[in-house]
């Protein structure tokens, strides 16, 4: 069997691909591959592993060979799976691959907003510590997590591993119901946010949960409450939490997501970092560890094991 690689540069360097190697005949790696050239790239594979290059219906149906398409992440919206159905095409994801660098990351986040880092980091850089009449800077004050009630979009194994972690710092942590699930028990996302002190996104963008934290929502929340979104782009609308921000409605806003990305088109939170907020966007690096992208090698090659 012959499988192909779309997009290698999307593990970076350093990973080992022989479990891939020893489940195949031929494995070719493209660094990228444009729209154009998609075609002519998968016409003669049996597999087809993709981070995020597209596999609409019309590529799908001119490509004869393809049995198996691996995706190189959870999230499966550029393959048409409908069409893949259609023709008898496997499509198989990887998850749970980087929880623990997920769940670092979020800590990271959580950390640094209740600590008022991205606020004293400018603070300092601007020389407000040298001029001081004291030995210390107070203001913005820091906030304490432990005590503090943390509310988790997502009960997944990412949601409940961060829900561990929490717990560990002392605080309280309740999950909320599957956003559109009337058959959930658990209390709604809109009927928790009064009393977040926190509130951390580990679900997947759909209807249900796209624009879930929103300007007709975040009027309940409390002015010091922290949000941190390392789920998609979208969950949160971006430009009704910055403006929140800014009138301190809400106490800080970490992303690691935008809907578009890169953000080659800009977007209103980059412009704001520059601005005296108690903000952090990373670049979608949250899962980037060498040990969560060499997880995602292994899972794959268990993929193409499971169809021979």
């Amino acid at each position: 069997m012959k499988a192909v690689i779309l997009d290698a540069d999307s593990l970076g360097e350093g990973i080992d691909l022989s479990p891939l190697e020893q489940q195949v005949d031929e494995l070719v790696c493209h660094p990228l591959t444009a729209p154009h050239e998609v075609n002519q790239r998968i016409a003669d594979a049996d597999i087809v592993i993709t981070n995020k290059v597209v596999l609409n219906g019309d590529t799908l149906r001119n490509a004869n060979q393809i049995k198996l398409i691996c995706v190189l992440a959870t999230g499966m919206n550029n393959i048409d799976r409908d069409t893949a159905n259609e023709l008898g095409i496997a499509v198989k994801n990887v998850e749970a691959y980087g929880t623990p660098s997920v769940v670092q990351h979020t800590l990271m986040m959580m950390l640094s907003l209740a600590t008022k880092m991205p606020v004293m980091q400018k603070r300092m850089a601007a020389g407000d510590w040298q001029q001081s009449p004291l030995f210390t800077l107070l203001d913005p004050p820091t906030y304490q997590l432990a005590g503090k009630h943390l509310v988790i979009v997502g009960s997944g194994e990412l949601g409940q591993a961060v829900k561990k972690q929490a717990e560990a710092l002392g605080m309280r942590v309740t999950f909320t119901a599957r956003p559109g699930k009337t058959d959930d028990s658990r209390p709604s996302f809109d009927a928790l946010l009064p009393e977040a002190d926190v509130i951390s996104f580990h679900c997947p963008l759909t209807e249900d949960t796209k624009g879930l934290l929103n300007r007709n929502n975040i009027k309940h929340c409390q002015p010091h409450t922290l949000v941190i979104n390392n789920a998609r782009g979208g969950v949160a609308n971006e430009h009704d939490v910055l403006e929140a921000l800014r009138k301190g409605q809400i106490g800080g806003y970490a992303t690691d997501v935008l809907p578009q990305e890169p953000p080659k088109d800009g977007h209103p939170l980059l412009d704001a970092l520059n601005e005296p907020l108690n903000l952090i966007v990373t670049p979608h690096n949250a899962w980037t560890s060498p040990e969560a992208r060499q997880r995602i090698i292994e899972l794959t090659a268990e993929n193409i094991s499971a169809l021979k």
